[in-house]
């Protein structure tokens, strides 16, 4: 079997999971498992991989899974904590006084304060909380949930603490043919990782420079009083 066929199959069960949520509507907990049973199916018949094989991967995914469930209840412990301590408008009143002005308003909340709760939290965060900040400093919900949805760019490689390139990389992975591949040319696991984040910096780095430009954009342009660039 080709290697393009390999990957169009390889991507089908993507294209599922997407028609049947999306598509559909239909819940994840149905959804999922048809996807798996798929996904399954076609490691065993067209990727030749053993059912010992598929039975580890389902594990590792189970653990890895927990994992990021953990990281995903951490932070939304600290939203509902903030919530309910006052937290969340203490933060909104102390963005009120800082500038009447809304273009400085989206550099500051959504911009800045997006990307540090996304390198704390993750998981889209960012969205949850920023977005309703926004619309309690008067900007119009959609504007709101658009400019939330785009603080999920540059920083996502390293919410988390960085957890989507750590279980990107370090799971993702072949490990031991990576290994003999890197000791073959006499680097290590730190350096490969160092490599890949320093990459990935420079590459955020710049589109970081023009999302806040972007954003300000958009807002002046859609939801501004003179709807104007």
């Amino acid at each position: 079997m080709s290697q393009t066929l390999l990957s169009i199959l390889a991507f089908v069960p993507l294209v599922l999971a997407g028609v049947l949520l999306i598509g559909f509507r239909w819940p994840a907990k149905y959804a999922m498992p048809l996807v798996f049973v798929l996904t399954a199916l076609i490691g065993l018949l067209a990727w030749d991989m053993t059912l010992n094989r598929v039975v580890a991967s389902t594990l590792q995914g189970l653990i890895l899974t927990a994992a990021i469930l953990w990281i995903i209840f951490g932070a939304i412990l600290l939203l509902n904590t903030l919530k309910h301590s006052g937290g969340i408008s203490s933060i909104r009143r102390g963005f009120s006084n800082i500038s009447p002005d809304r273009r400085v308003q989206v550099l500051i909340v959504a911009w800045l304060f997006g990307c540090f709760i996304e390198g704390a939290s993750g998981f889209g965060t960012p969205a949850a909380v920023a977005a309703p900040l926004l619309v309690a400093l008067g900007f119009p919900a959609l504007a709101a949930v658009v400019l939330g949805m785009m603080v999920q760019s540059t920083p996502v490689s390293f919410g988390a603490v960085g957890t989507p390139i750590l279980v990107g990389v370090g799971a993702g992975l072949d490990k031991s043919g990576l290994t003999e591949q890197l000791v073959a040319v006499g680097s290590n696991w730190d350096v490969f990782f160092h490599l890949i984040f320093s990459r990935v910096a420079i590459i955020h780095a710049i589109c970081g420079i023009f999302m806040p430009l972007i954003m300000i954009s958009i807002m002046t342009r859609y939801f501004g009083r003179n709807k104007s660039w």
